[in-house]
């Protein structure tokens, strides 16, 4: 077995990579940008070497320097991690060059299963199931549009070297087939320098489904089981989960062995997924393979016992694969958000900056409970601009879905993280929607049910009466406090009330506690609830149970009230005396300020161009200014018809949220 490998990677994924090499008594090395001294894979590992300046293009994906790394530092393999370096050819030839192991798949596997069109002839040789389309490449648009016409609309237009939604359109008749065709191909040349194009039908009611499978070089495989990969966001997974609601046995063993003909043909060895479309009436065809670990992979592990990480690590050393097909079993269900450094109300814009606060869920492994947190950052770190923007991978596992799920939804309300747009709210909404909960969803889900963006969360009423209660009992303590605080003679909390009005979301309800050594009994309304729980003031998160079951909230005092935040919803609660409250009524609303004469940057970043000049009339629609962050430009549109009177910020500066870029007369 190797005594040293090095991972080419960073964040969260290298941390991940460390944690099964340290329980192997491997040592490890950590690859760093200028950006990433300080990142937590350079601390977890062994050994840390400097690649390069920040961007990728210049340190992490410049195989000469991870070569160096190498030399310098004496590994004995490479784990590539995923993206980056981790499906190149060329750096999987380059290592072999060295006398270096890949941890990873063959060359020729690589480079296989990287072509979209090559790797459906593949498989259909293999038997597998594809999607009806034409696989060979399509010179102009009129042959785009027959060879639509006789797959039969709808239809995919797809670029043959594609990846996260670029080059990608959905016709559903002539004109589109046409518009689309050249769409994708002038995409996918700026994308990938590779406008080769293919058409293929497109499958209504569709999810994602992938088999993860596990194979050696000395001709033995395995799959171990599906995730399903349906919750996603321009194509982009959000939420993930293992097994499927949705299969059945017989499908499942089908696409695993489908699967595992796949990888056999083009002699596989290592861990690979290989990627389904399924529809409604449970019809599977073949999408791609990835030939590397997938961001999803905890998911099976959880479900599986399997360290998938140590089986390449092996399987690269050229050991023998210890398991057999009937080795696996799946137990339970797993669960995995991804955490993003994004703002889900303002359009799902990157959000960069300092984490003021980072307090993940503790991490348990019980017989009936499981809680896992990937992740590559920590507090009081930096989320850059130059890569990708995930902050961790949490999941949970019990022996069901509901239970899975609902250990998510608290451990979702226990994560705190402050000082970035993240979007913790949006994945709480997922979890609680009727269509997530019954397992009804398909790859649409986003697309459907949020089609004007995330506008955040209105607590259903009997949800409402349960925070209300919880923000009531911990007002009452916050009032004994200030009682003993402030010196006044007596039993203090005889001298809290037991009468209250407590406002939030919009709605007023009366409440009435009494209180005993355990907690309290309060009646909202004419709803009695039995409160408990061991907060104090100026904790930040409130873990209660209301009528036996947990209630986690982040908390924040606020006047008169709490700053509560709870299943995606952000509330403002007020808790109030009933004359306090008759007092509070009269007063007048404080309106925000208007801001319907300026351009407010919506996202951190930098301005790259002015378009306008003071004194010009600008119309609806029109461009004023490009701002970019984490690498893509923004551009940012006239709302409606007006003239400049003001501009603040010019090529080259640095903006915050909300920064006033320009204003109006």
């Amino acid at each position: 077995m190797f005594k040293k490998i090095l991972i080419a990677n960073r964040g969260e994924i290298a941390c991940r990579v460390i944690k099964s090499a340290r329980r192997m008594g491997i040592a490890t090395v950590a690859i760093y940008s200028d950006a990433d001294k300080h990142a937590l894979h350079v601390r977890m590992a062994d050994e840390a070497v400097h690649v390069g300046p920040a961007p990728a293009n210049q340190s992490y994906i410049v195989i000469e320097n991870v070569l160096r790394a190498i030399r310098d530092t004496g590994a004995e393999a490479v784990h590539p991690g995923y993206g980056f370096l981790s499906e190149n050819a060329r750096f999987a030839e380059a290592l072999a060059a060295e006398g270096v192991a890949f941890i990873g798949p063959p060359k020729g596997a690589i480079e296989a299963m990287g072509d979209k069109i090559t790797s459906k002839k593949l498989a259909k040789e293999a038997g597998v199931n594809t999607v009806p389309g034409v696989m060979g490449l399509i010179e102009d648009a009129e042959e785009a549009v027959k060879i639509s016409r006789d797959i039969g609309y709808p239809v995919m237009i797809k670029a043959s070297a594609g990846g996260g939604g670029k080059g990608m359109r959905i016709a559903w008749d002539d004109d589109e087939a046409r518009e689309g065709f050249q769409s994708s191909k002038n995409e996918a040349a700026g994308s990938f320098g590779d406008d080769r194009i293919f058409i293929e039908k497109f499958v209504t009611q569709p999810r994602h489904i992938e088999i993860q499978v596990l194979c050696d070089t000395h001709g033995n495989g395995i799959y171990l089981g599906e995730r399903e990969c349906s919750i996603q966001r321009r194509n982009q997974k959000v939420i993930e989960e293992a097994p499927s609601p949705f299969l059945d046995a017989a499908t499942r063993k089908a696409m695993g062995e489908q699967a595992l003909a796949l990888a056999q043909a083009v002699d596989y060895a290592s861990a690979g997924t290989v990627e389904f479309i399924v529809d409604g009436d449970k019809n599977f065809y073949f999408l791609e393979m990835n030939t590397r670990l997938q961001v999803e992979h905890p998911v099976t592990e959880l479900i599986t016992g399997v360290d998938l990480v140590e089986q390449m690590i092996r399987v690269a050393g050229g050991e023998v694969l210890q398991l057999a097909q009937d080795d696996i079993t799946l137990t339970g269900w797993a669960m995995e958000s991804r955490l993003y450094a994004e703002d889900p109300y303002r359009g799902f814009l990157p959000s960069i900056g300092r984490l003021t606060r980072y307090r993940p869920p503790e991490e348990v492994a019980q017989a009936k409970r499981a809680v896992r947190n990937d992740t590559g950052v920590f507090e009081g770190g930096e989320i850059s601009m130059y890569y990708d923007p995930m902050i961790a991978k949490l999941c949970t596992w019990a022996p069901d879905r509901a239970t899975a799920i609902e250990e998510m939804r608290i451990a979702l309300d226990s994560f705190e993280v402050e000082g970035i747009g993240h979007n913790i709210p949006f994945l709480a909404a997922v979890y609680d929607h009727p269509k997530f909960t019954s397992g009804e969803m398909t790859t649409a889900f986003i697309a459907e049910e949020y089609p004007e963006g995330f506008e955040g969360v209105t607590l259903p009423e009997a949800e409402l009466h349960r925070v209300a209660a919880a923000a009531v009992a911990m007002y009452r303590v916050c009032e004994i406090r200030r009682a003993r605080i402030s010196g006044r003679m007596g039993n203090h909390e005889r001298q809290v009330g037991q009468d209250w009005v407590v406002t939030l979301q919009g709605a007023a309800f009366s409440a009435r506690v009494t209180a005993d050594r355990a907690g309290a009994d309060v009646t909202v309304e004419d709803r009695t609830c039995r409160v408990e729980g061991d907060w104090t003031p100026g904790q930040s998160l409130a873990r209660m149970t209301v009528d036996g079951a947990p209630l986690v909230m982040k908390s924040e005092l606020i006047s008169a009230g709490f700053r509560l935040r709870y299943r995606g919803a952000d509330l403002r609660v007020n808790v109030r005396t009933p004359r306090q409250a008759e007092l509070a009524a009269l007063m007048p609303e404080k309106l925000p300020p208007d801001t319907s004469r300026m351009l407010l940057c919506p996202m951190p970043g930098m301005v790259v161009k002015v378009d306008v000049e003071i004194g010009q009339q600008v119309q609806e629609g029109q461009a004023l200014c490009t701002v970019e962050a984490m690498k893509m430009e923004n551009i940012l549109r006239a709302e409606k018809t007006g003239v400049v009177a003001q501009i603040n910020a010019g090529p080259g500066d640095s903006l915050a949220v909300d920064d006033v870029i320009m204003e109006f007369e």
